[in-house]
This record gives structure tokens, sequence and C-alpha cells, in this order.
């Protein structure tokens, strides 16, 4: 009976992940399947999987999906845009062959004389899975290893950017500082941070300098809302 209760929440998550508008949605909708997915795992006896499940799929990587769609921001206009010709057409029919052959492949499956949970994680499940991964299936597991070490070893090669301008040390921006208070009268060091020799401690407080008057440059931005240069509010 819990088990048709799961798998029913997580078709529902499944087809949610499919259909929702919104990224953030389709994340926490996969989330639910993943989840679900791990109490299956411990249904069947299987705490390690639970805990892979649990800590590193639904806990780490999913987060780590939905906490950079809801920072970098995802519009659902994006995903009508094809930025490359014949994609959907390509992703149908590589969909479709990959449906046929998993189809294909189950149906031809056959399945042998059930040994019983208890067979199975004789010794320990722990024990029982380090001894199949590190024996039987040695070299798929080394593989898989191989290839995500090649996949994070391709991002970060793709993601890296040659350096066109030489980099500057720190004679060159102490330089750089000097010209610009010689050109502009731009304050050479830093300035001091929001609140300092203020009467408030706020973040949106202007730091007062030497002289006694505010220095609203010290105020980041996005905080500074609608102060004026007197540092008062319009």
């Amino acid at each position: 009976m819990s088990f048709v209760i799961l798998a029913s929440v997580m078709v529902i998550a499944a087809l949610g992940l499919l259909f929702a508008r919104k990224p953030v949605h389709a994340a926490l909708s996969l989330a639910v399947v993943m989840i679900g997915l791990a109490m299956i795992y411990a249904m069947l006896e299987a705490p390690f999987l639970f805990a892979v499940q649990i800590v590193v799929y639904t806990g780490a990587i999913l987060m780590l999906f939905l906490f950079v769609i809801m920072l970098v921001g995802v519009d659902t206009s994006d995903t009508l845009k094809e930025t490359i010709a014949g994609q959907k057409v390509l992703a149908i029919v590589l969909g479709t062959g990959l449906g046929a052959i998993l189809i294909t492949g189950v149906g031809q499956a056959s399945i042998g004389t059930m040994r019983g949970l208890s067979s199975a994680n004789e010794g320990g499940n722990v024990q029982r899975l380090a001894d199949l991964l590190f024996s039987r299936y040695v070299i798929a597991f080394e593989a898989t290893s191989a290839l995500l070490i090649t996949a994070a070893i391709g991002a970060m090669v793709l993601a890296h950017r040659e350096r066109i301008d030489p980099k500057q040390t720190q004679t060159d921006l102490a330089q750089g500082r000097v010209a610009d208070y010689a050109k502009s009268g731009k304050h050479l060091g830093p300035l001091p941070p929001p609140g300092t020799f203020a009467r408030h401690n706020s973040n949106d407080t202007p730091a007062l300098l030497p002289d006694g008057s505010q220095s609203t440059k010290s105020v980041p931005a996005i905080l500074a809302g609608g102060r004026t240069d007197e540092g008062e509010d319009e």
C-alpha cells in the first residue's frame, strides 16, 4: 500500500515537472520525485541508497539547481527560443528512439529466481554494495568516475577565458589610483564602510568623512534608494 501511495505521488510530481510553467515549480516537482524514490529505497531495506538519494541528489545537486534558477532567473519566454536550429525536432526524434530502446530492453529482460532481501543484504547492505561495486561492476564504476571527472574538466575549460590584457600588479593599481586622484580628485584609498563614525551602524547610513560630511558613495547602490548627494531622502 505504501508503495502505491509513493508511486502515485511520484507520477503526479513527474507530470508537474513536465507541464509546470515556471522553472522553480519544475525543480520542486523533481525534488518530490527524488524524495519519493528515497522513501522506496528505505522500504526496500537499502539504507545506503536512501542516504545517498537524500544527501547527494536531493540535498546537494537539486538544491544547487534550484538556487541557480532563483538567483539567475529564467523567463518562460526563454524556453520558446531555439538557440540551435532544429533542436526541438531533433530532441523529439532522439527521445522517441530512446523510449523505443528502453521498451524493447525491458520487454526482453528476463528475471531470475528472487533471492530475497535478507540474502542480498547478508553481512550488511553497505558491505554488500561495496563488494559488488569494487568487484563485479568495478569497470563500469571506474568508467563512470572517469566520465564525471572528464565532464567537470570540460566544463572548466569551456568556462575559461583567455586574459587579453596583462594582469595588473599592486604597483599598477596604486599608480592608477594616484593618476585618478590627480585627474579628478577621486579618493586614493577605499572609502569607509556604511555606518562608520555615524550615529547608526545600519548599512544604509552614509559614512562620515574627516570634514564631517557624508559620503553617499559608501552606501551600496541597492540600498541607497532615493538618497541624494547630501545623504538625505528625496
